[in-house]
């Protein structure tokens, strides 16, 4: 194993504590589809599934940028608790929140000061990916508490999730190329 940089201990320890928060996102929403499916929202299962595939992608690309620093890979998965559907779209935006307005910028502006390429588009490509969630959970959160049990919420949908940062669309060709690290439209995996 090499040894870690004195300038990159820091910025490994932000991937280390991102690489634990998305590898438990991506768990926790994966129980959370389940609970959606068994409600009856099958959308919001699809949106659950769809976030969990790029919280995978954005614990993989944070894996990667340890290793090649010289750290570790290491991170532990904490007990989830599933309450209603609703109750766990709230949590996931909150989640996502913390994640866009705190986290992320200040892991950015660490990497940043030490010149850290890798560590800066892994951040940032994450960080981007996890707005699109907010928007999605936001606009499922409103549709359920609307009671609009005819919206895109209650039957099974197709989201397109860039295997590179984990961007994520509800619409198909939405772009040629992935808005957030330029990856051809037509390699987006499609999660129900």
């Amino acid at each position: 194993m090499a040894e870690i940089a004195t300038k990159n201990v820091v910025t490994v320890r932000n991937l280390l504590s991102a690489l634990e928060g998305e590898s438990n996102a991506n768990a926790k929403y994966n129980a959370f589809a389940i609970k959606a499916d068994a409600d009856g929202l099958r959308g919001a299962a699809s949106l659950f599934r769809a976030a969990a595939r790029a919280e995978h992608i954005h614990a993989g690309n944070h894996a990667r940028v340890i290793l090649q620093l010289g750290g570790e890979v290491a991170f532990k998965i904490h007990e989830i608790a599933v309450g209603s559907t609703l109750e766990n779209l709230k949590a996931a935006l909150a989640g996502e929140q913390y994640e866009i307005a705190t986290m992320y910028p200040g892991f950015l502006a660490e990497a940043t000061a030490h010149n850290n390429a890798a560590a800066i588009r892994t951040f940032h490509n994450a960080m981007e990916a996890e707005k699109t969630h907010a928007r999605l959970y936001s606009e499922a959160i409103a549709l359920l508490e609307a009671g609009s049990k005819e919206a895109w919420i209650a039957r099974p949908r197709d989201f397109f999730v860039c295997p590179v940062c984990g961007y994520t669309s509800e619409t198909p060709d939405e772009h040629d190329r992935c808005p957030v690290c330029n990856t051809a439209w037509d390699k987006f995996q499609v999660v129900r």
